[in-house]
């Protein structure tokens, strides 16, 4: 980790992310409270959330890229492919329907969290395609 940039505007857009979760307008909390999304109801259990699901993510990417470089690369792609995937589905998702109406900053907050493993996703992509290895 020579160069911490990318951790820290990590670590930032984690925190950015779990704020909006936690904060949707007054239909939104309706949503949250009758389908019992405990886990993003206030802005600690969102932050919590949010850093759970991108430190699994850091930990899945790093423990792949230490595979071979062809093993490591194939696998990396097609989670960033899948990731990328449910980033589509989420913003389709979150802009239209009932969902519309949960507020801009909870909508895109649901959208940042997909975008967060793409991020995660691709940095790793581009590590095994530099033949950047982990440090232990």
């Amino acid at each position: 980790m020579r160069n911490p940039f990318f951790y820290i505007l990590l670590l930032a857009l984690v925190v950015v992310d779990g704020w909006l979760l936690s904060h949707p307008n007054l239909i939104g909390q309706a949503g949250v409270f009758f389908f019992e999304y405990d886990y993003i109801a206030t802005f600690p259990k969102a932050l919590g959330t949010v850093a759970i699901v991108v430190g699994v993510t850091l930990l899945v990417s790093w423990g792949v890229r230490r595979l071979s470089q062809a093993v490591a690369l194939g696998i990396l792609v097609a989670l960033l492919a899948a990731s990328a995937y449910y980033l589509f589905q989420s913003f389709t998702q979150y802009n239209t329907g009932v969902y519309k109406l949960t507020g801009a900053g909870f909508r895109a907050g649901a959208i940042l969290l997909p975008g967060l493993l793409v991020l995660v996703f691709g940095k790793g992509v581009w590590d095994a395609v530099t033949n950047k290895r982990p440090q232990v």
